[in-house]
């Protein structure tokens, strides 16, 4: 493992667990009707546009399984590790298939909040690990897309521009022909 690797997935496990952090401790008081940003998601969704599915993949599953064992947690383990395992392919395919800039990646934050938050919340259902109704389910996933977003402008420049610094230009590694 060359060095730039190394620094890449400190900086990354950094950055998760900084996420969590704030997630579980101060970012509860915000909370709307018990809904709150997620900031591990938008820091996957930000590592899944700047460096692509597979580490969107494996960050996302990292991070969902520290968030399924974080303290607060009252759910069956593995749900958010599924749900963040997709939310950073989705992100990383994102970033193949869709153009640069502003409006794609508040709309890749935004889909990939919904699609997360989606999984999640249909896992409880289909373990009865929760006693939700679907409207209410549907509440929580809109309310936490509209805070993912608001959180996007803060969170994904700053990982783009350390995922940036860490693994400069001239050694990006070539693309693999298919």
């Amino acid at each position: 493992m060359n060095p730039t690797t190394v620094a890449r997935s400190l900086f990354l496990a950094l950055a998760v667990g900084l996420a969590l952090v704030l997630q579980t401790s101060v970012l509860p008081h915000l909370a709307w009707h018990g809904v709150g940003p997620d900031v591990v998601l938008v820091v996957v969704v930000a590592a899944g546009l700047a460096r692509g599915a597979h580490v969107g993949m494996v960050l996302g599953f990292g991070a969902g399984l520290l968030l399924d064992l974080a303290p607060p947690a009252d759910h069956v383990a593995g749900r958010w590790a599924l749900a963040l395992m997709l939310v950073g392919y989705v992100a990383g395919r994102v970033r193949q298939d869709a153009p640069a800039g502003v409006a794609g990646s508040l709309a890749a934050v935004a889909a990939c909040s919904f699609l997360g938050t989606s999984v999640f919340a249909l896992t409880g259902l289909v373990l009865q690990d929760q006693a939700a109704t679907v409207p209410e389910l549907l509440q929580v996933v809109l309310v936490g897309v509209v805070w993912d977003l608001a959180l996007a402008p803060f969170v994904l420049p700053s990982v783009a521009w350390v995922l940036t610094r860490l693994q400069p230009e001239g050694l990006r590694p070539a693309p693999v022909a298919r």
